[in-house]
């Protein structure tokens, strides 16, 4: 006669989400790892005391701008409004990417997610540029949600209170707005998406392009044609299906999470596809996880699920978090039905509801900003220049593009953007170009090398090149061609009453 540890465990019912929520919230906790783990390493050189955009004198602007501390905290709430240091900045970071390991190990509660969300708030909130992108309020709509996947005390990975079903609803319908968003700007962006044209530039010139792009880029005209089509079946009519009956709702999660891997391995997209699985995990139930998942994680599953326990507190709250996001969808409804639809936006302060979109446009041309320094006194033409290399994105043609996601350098990522505009739009990097003359360790440790590690050069300028991969089989991987200056050789001197003018700057 078998033992209650050793007897077979019954067979799932397709309504049942144990294995579901485990699965999302591991995943989940991974992202937020990694979100964390770039906070760390990146954060205080960015935007601490003496960083290139100081989060100190941004609050200022803040209260200044809304005429009250109060205010500046109820539209940009963030736990740095307590207090803010280069080693809370780092700190905070770090305790954040150690609780997310907690939660990839398989433990969670609404505390220890809800601790997750707004601990990332507070950066994102006070990270400006640097945390501009559409992926940072996605994790905090993503965050937000899986507050209320799981129990409020209980951490088990296998709690026998049953995932809500309408928090799963609320995943299907942030995965349904954010591929739906991506697909019509597209339609109503770059006319490269209309006439299917749009990949033969794109793996060349999006930001951070890995050794596949390469290959991508010179695939034919009619599959990168065929891939555009594909794209939007996949962001367009797929999306639909995840709210349907269980096979077709089965079927769509694959094709969302397959797209997703797609994209993770075209190139170095941070960690943007890697969270936007997380919500098409909700289209899954136990009957079919059970059969792919190991049997060491599936036996206490089942388990739980034999005996649920019933929470009509936990029931109320999930109701009330439904009608939260309902009243809040309206604004994303609009703008998606809108002409000129927004990209990527929030509309309330803690960025529960939000609306996204991807590649509205693609440049037809990579063009690069390379900084360079020289010790000379005097600049002649036989001056010798020494190039700065950045870690992730294109400088050295003969180096490899590197494989990095989901991590991604954000120096890396504005200067990709600052390389399609002008110098007084991006005054910041007269800031760099500051911290470069004084060798400034925090800038530094954001670059690759340091061509000047004996003392300081006395001039630095950006060149401005216009890059292409070079076919498969060419001992380079780019050629660039030298278009002109982006900015002309500066000194201390040059920079000193442009910098001390800028109180932003923290000088």
């Amino acid at each position: 006669m078998n033992t209650p540890d050793t007897a077979q465990p019954v067979e799932p019912q397709a309504n049942t989400w144990y294995l579901t929520r485990f699965l999302l919230l591991r995943w989940l906790g991974f992202v937020y790892a990694v979100a964390f783990l770039v906070a760390a390493r990146q954060i205080v050189p960015l935007i601490g005391e003496h960083g290139l955009t100081p989060a100190g004198a941004y609050l200022a602007l803040l209260q200044d701008h809304f005429g009250s501390r109060s205010t500046a905290v109820l539209n940009f709430p963030s736990f740095f409004w307590l207090g803010l240091s280069d080693r809370l900045l780092a700190g905070l970071a770090w305790a954040g990417f150690a609780l997310s390991l907690v939660v990839v190990a398989g433990y969670a509660n609404a505390i220890i997610m809800a601790l997750l969300w707004a601990t990332y708030m507070s950066y994102v909130h006070i990270g400006q540029i640097w945390y501009s992108y559409g992926w940072e309020i996605q994790l905090l709509e993503t965050g937000f949600l899986a507050i209320f996947l799981c129990p409020l005390f209980d951490p088990r990975p296998f709690s026998r209170r049953p995932p809500p079903i309408f928090i799963l609803w609320l995943y299907r319908w942030l995965g349904f707005r954010i591929m739906l968003g991506a697909g019509l700007i597209k339609l109503r962006g770059d006319t490269c998406w209309r006439d299917l044209t749009c990949l033969y530039y794109h793996y060349e010139t999006q930001p951070l392009p890995n050794p596949l792009s390469r290959y991508l880029q010179f695939a034919p005209h009619w599959f990168q044609k065929f891939s555009v089509l594909w794209n939007f079946f996949i962001e367009l009519i797929v999306p639909w299906f995840s709210f349907w009956p269980r096979l077709s709702r089965h079927i769509a999660g694959i094709l969302l999470i397959s797209f997703q891997l797609i994209l993770i391995s075209s190139g170095n997209l941070a960690f943007l596809n890697w969270l936007t699985i997380v919500p098409f995990i909700a289209c899954f139930d136990d009957s079919l996880l059970c059969r792919i998942m190991p049997s060491f994680i599936v036996r206490p599953a089942l388990r739980a699920s034999a005996l649920p326990l019933p929470n009509v507190g936990y029931t109320i709250a999930t109701a009330c978090v439904t009608l939260l996001v309902a009243c809040l969808s309206v604004s994303p409804i609009l703008n998606l039905l809108s002409g000129s639809q927004l990209m990527n936006g929030s509309f309330d302060p803690l960025d529960l509801v939000n609306t996204y979109g991807a590649f509205g446009s693609v440049g037809r041309e990579r063009h690069e900003i390379v900084f360079e320094g020289t010790q000379d006194d005097l600049i002649t033409s036989r001056t010798q220049w020494k190039e700065y290399e950045f870690p992730y994105k294109p400088g050295d043609p003969m180096r490899r593009p590197p494989l990095i996601t989901p991590y991604y350098g954000r120096l890396d990522w504005q200067i990709w953007f600052a390389a399609m505009a002008s110098p007084e739009d991006y005054p910041w990097t007269l800031h760099f170009v500051w911290k470069l003359l004084h060798n400034d360790p925090g800038t530094l440790s954001l670059l690759a090398n340091n061509p000047f590690p004996d003392g300081p050069p006395h001039y630095i300028r950006a060149r401005y090149y216009d890059y292409q991969f070079a076919p498969p089989g060419d001992p380079a991987w780019w050629h660039r061609t030298l278009l002109g200056d982006w900015l002309p050789p500066l000194t201390t001197s040059d920079l000193e009453e442009t910098i001390h003018s800028q109180p932003w700057l923290g000088e």
